[in-house]
């Protein structure tokens, strides 16, 4: 560091490293300067004061190692060369701003600033911005989302979708300021112009882009008005294809229910989107035919069928003239004439082999039939018949004087007898059944019980017999009743031999008449 470079505001103690010690050699006189004792954290944070102010922004370039992305979202890493290595940070905010995604062994230019991280007292660059070397970080970033979305399966083959053969509506995702749309309509107009098309004007460049293409994705998706998509851009440079370049692009392609062509570019560009639709145009014109295509095919082989059948008219019909021209009016009459005796003849013929078919088949069947009765007359049946009858009259009589048909005979009249006694059991046991359910309820009419149920009692002295008559009772005597449900016991207090003479219930206020009793003491 040359003198002139040096800070002006060190503290009065702060002698740089190449400044020569006062000694008692030069001056005598000199008095030592004051001792000042630095703090750890005093000290780094100087230092630190000191680099970011030499070194505010700065350019560096290394190789990437010991890359640590942390879930917050910073990159921390280490940038060295052959000879030394310093680590750098890379804030979130600066890292989303990245094209692409930094790897251990990348070269890269870097630019940032120099501080000190104070915890570790470790000199660290704070980075602002970075790019690979050699190679463009869209390029990079190109090469990695291909490789990862190639991982996930983005790309296979059984994800694709068929296109309608027949479609009758298309949507387009375009500029509708470019030449590209116009391009795209005059073909389908010559190829089919009877297919519809549906515009969703997009941007596609620029950051908005890719939002917008996204949209219209969702818009036809959910619509339900097109047969499929199409996405559609001209030409241009790698950094004008980005928008078609965008994850989020990839994964609403991949995630639409309607069959996408990607038609980016010129037939030698390639980005994320061809890789992902299910159908990759060239150009948007090729798009428009391949779109168009079976369409086109059948009407093709139409136009090549109705050529074909007109030449084959046009040719029949001229070798029909050349030979009505070759033949009179005559001999025109005579084959005329010759061509309906032929088919008289054959009508002939058919009646003639028709009949005598007919008087043959007759024939055979009468002398089949004779054959038949022949055949009946010596076999019999009538006299074989009755020998057969006769004789399985003997065996029914010798098998009902056999003694094992006779035990059958016994077994079956035993089964009916058991059958029948069953019966007569049943019956019998019905009849007892009522009678006795008869007598039960007689029973029960005759029961003091059921007296008993209609509010009478029994009272019983202190020896268990019942009373009758009041006079064979006495004052004080312990008596038991017993009602229909429980029974209770109670004292004699008075005796009223005369008899019972139900009480009239009185209205209020009247006056109860005196009556005479005679009661015995």
């Amino acid at each position: 560091m040359k003198q002139k470079d040096k800070p002006q505001n060190l503290p009065q103690d702060f002698l740089p490293f190449d400044t020569p010690m006062l000694t008692q050699a030069h001056s005598t006189e000199a008095i030592p300067p004051p001792r000042h004792i630095w703090g750890v954290a005093e000290l780094v944070l100087e230092l630190r004061d000191q680099v970011e102010g030499l070194f505010p922004d700065l350019w560096v370039r290394g190789e990437i190692s010991n890359m640590r992305p942390s879930p917050s979202g910073h990159l921390y890493f280490t940038l060295k060369d052959g000879a030394a290595q310093l680590p750098i940070v890379l804030f979130r905010r600066q890292s989303s701003l990245l094209k692409f995604r930094p790897q251990d062994g990348m070269e890269i230019l870097l630019r940032g600033r120099i501080s000190v991280y104070e915890q570790r007292g470790q000199l660290q660059i704070i980075a602002e911005w970075m790019e690979p070397l050699g190679v463009g970080s869209l390029q990079i970033a190109f090469e990695q989302l291909r490789e990862k979305l190639r991982e996930q399966g983005l790309f296979d083959a059984e994800h694709k979708q068929p296109l309608p053969l027949f479609p009758r509506t298309v949507g387009i995702i375009t500029s509708p300021t470019g030449a590209v749309l116009r391009d795209f309509l005059n073909i389908l107009a010559r190829r089919h112009s009877g297919l519809n098309v549906l515009l969703y004007p997009a941007l596609v460049q620029g950051e908005s882009a890719a939002a917008e293409v996204i949209a219209g994705i969702e818009y036809f998706n959910s619509a339900k008005t097109a047969d499929l998509i199409v996405l559609a851009r001209g030409g241009g440079s790698l950094e004008d294809l980005a928008a078609f370049n965008s994850e989020s692009l990839a994964r609403a392609i991949h995630a639409s229910r309607l069959p996408i062509v990607s038609a980016i570019g010129h037939e030698t560009d390639f980005t994320i989107a061809d890789f992902v639709a299910d159908l990759r145009a060239p150009t948007p014109s090729a798009a428009a035919e391949l779109v168009t295509s079976a369409l086109h095919r059948i009407e093709t082989r139409l136009l090549e069928f109705d050529h074909r059948l007109d030449h084959s008219i046009r040719y029949r019909l001229l070798e029909r003239r050349e030979r009505s021209n070759r033949l009179s009016i005559a001999t025109a009459l005579v084959r005329i004439q010759s061509g309906f005796n032929r088919h008289r003849q054959l009508l002939d013929e058919f009646a003639y082999r028709s009949s005598t078919t007919i008087v043959e088949q007759m024939n055979h069947q009468r002398r089949r039939a004779s054959a038949l009765e022949l055949r009946l007359r010596h076999a019999r049946p009538l006299e074989k018949l009755l020998a057969q009858q006769h004789w399985l009259s003997s065996l029914t009589a010798r098998l009902l004087r056999a003694p094992g048909h006779q035990i059958h005979i016994q077994n079956a009249n035993r089964l009916v007898l058991l059958s029948r006694l069953d019966t007569a059991e049943h019956y019998q046991a019905q009849d007892r059944r009522a009678h006795f359910n008869e007598l039960t309820l007689r029973l029960q009419a005759l029961s003091p019980l059921a007296v008993l149920e209609r509010g009478y009692t029994l009272t019983y002295d202190d020896q268990g017999r019942i009373v009758t008559h009041a006079a064979s009772l006495s004052e004080g005597s312990l008596l038991t009743t017993r009602l229909a449900s429980g029974s209770l016991e109670s004292r004699v207090t008075k005796i009223n031999a005369a008899g019972f003479k139900a009480v009239q219930p009185q209205r209020p206020g009247a006056k109860t008449p005196r009556k005479k009793e005679a009661n015995q003491e």
